[in-house]
Order: C-alpha cells, then structure tokens, then sequence
C-alpha cells in the first residue's frame, strides 16, 4: 500500500474508532446524570455553605435548569480555581459552571460555551481608601497591600499588571474580602460583578469604579472538545437568555 492510502487507511480508522465516536450528549443521557464542576467559593456565581454542604448562585441555578433540559438528575462536582483545568482534563465533570471568565489560556486545552455576561477586572477597597487606589498606577506601588486568590485570572492580572504592589495570596475565596475589612489588605482586583456583590453584603467595602473596569472579560461556561456538546449547550443557552429566565436569575442574584 502506497504511503498516502496508508495514512488515509489509517486516519479512517482512528475517525471510526471507539473513542472518537464517543458523544459527550448520549453519555449524559444514557447514564441519567450531569456532572457540573463549581468551584462554590465564588458568589453571586456559586457559594457553598460550609455547616449545610447546601450549593447556592447563579450558575448553580442555571446548573439546575440545564439538567431540568436535559431530563437527568444534576450532580455538583467540587472543584478549585488552581486544579480546574486538571479537573477538566481529568473527565471530572461534563461541564464547568462557577462564573468562570473566557480565557485563551485555558482555550487551548477545552472549548466554551457562548459568553453569557460582559465583565472586567476592577478594585475593590474599604470605602475610606476607594479614592486612593482608583488607577493602575495607584494600586501598583510597594506600600499598596494587595490580597488575591490563588490559580484563577484573578492572579495572573495581578500578577501582570500590579508587579510592584505587596501581593499577598489567600488560599479561601470565601473570607478573602474579610482580610480587607479587617484591615490586613487595602484592596483587591477582581471581576466588577463580585465587586458589587461584596459591596452589598459589606457596608464597609466600596466597589471602585465597576462600570469601567481595566480591562474587557466575559464569563461562560467550561467545557469539554465536544462540538456537539458545545452546540446543545449553546442553544439551551441562548434560549434561556431569549426568553428571560437567565434575565430573571440575573436580577436576583446580580440586582439587575
């Protein structure tokens, strides 16, 4: 066999292989379960009660409709923000939902669903220091104190951007803001709609200008190089968004 009908020969039947036939849609329906990864550290997106073990957020709602739309039962799969990508390629779960930004990096190992919600980085300070650290260049001085969470976009910008400040990584996401109120960090950067958020269950905190965030991001949903998955996925989506529900989701956990 000459060496091009060889490759051919061969390619075909890598193409009609086992593996490459597997459909990520007819497993979740075949064994009855969606197993969705949520990193439950992250409101408004998810949150999960340490005493209860009880899942709360937008995403974990839009979670519980998207297995209402698929007609299986819903299982969350815990994950983190520094082994989420291992998670997805470890085949932990058959889709990410935890307010996760689109990120180029993390693209060339998974795909994405369509974006659902336009965001950006920006601070988030005591109200009494908001005027002081409203720029980049304010922020990124060696006396600013500077707290962020570990393994997710959150450092990386700082990271990038903020080289110069006191950088402090702080291992739980749930009291993170708390190092602020307490007077142990002067700011954080992180995504503008958890900066209004926090700013709503903290008096003391103040969102610093989050309708203008350093830079442009969107959140979606993690998936796995499933195409057929990804085009589900995206038309669920994009009904829900059509019809208002992701709207009303919206309003109760983002106020608008």
């Amino acid at each position: 066999m000459r060496a091009g009908a060889l490759a051919a020969a061969s390619l075909a039947a890598l193409l009609l292989s086992p593996a490459a036939l597997a459909d990520r849609l007819e497993d979740i329906l075949s064994r009855g379960e969606l197993r969705v990864g949520t990193t439950g550290d992250y409101l408004p997106f998810s949150g999960r009660d340490a005493a209860s073990g009880q899942w709360r957020g937008l995403d974990i709602d839009m979670a519980e409709d998207l297995s209402r739309a698929l007609g299986v039962k819903l299982k969350l799969v815990p994950t983190s923000w520094p082994t989420l990508m291992r998670d997805q390629r470890d085949d932990k779960f058959d889709i990410a939902m935890s307010g996760i930004s689109i990120s180029l990096e993390r693209q060339k190992q998974a795909l994405y669903s369509a974006a659902y919600l336009n965001d950006g980085k920006t601070p988030i300070a005591r109200c009494q220091n908001a005027s002081r650290l409203q720029t980049l260049e304010q922020l990124n001085r060696k006396e600013t104190r500077l707290v962020v969470n570990p393994g997710g976009t959150n450092e990386r910008f700082a990271r990038k951007h903020l080289p110069d400040a006191a950088l402090t990584v702080f291992p739980d996401n749930t009291r993170i803001f708390q190092q602020i109120i307490d007077g142990k960090a002067d700011a954080m950067v992180t995504d503008a709609v958890e900066t209004r958020y926090q700013q709503k269950l903290h008096p003391e905190l103040c969102a610093i200008h989050p309708d203008k965030p350093f830079d442009f991001s969107q959140k979606a949903y993690l998936l796995p190089n499933d195409w057929r998955w990804k085009a589900w996925v995206d038309q669920w989506l994009s009904q829900r968004l059509q019809d208002g529900s992701f709207a009303r989701l919206s309003a109760k956990w983002l106020g608008g």
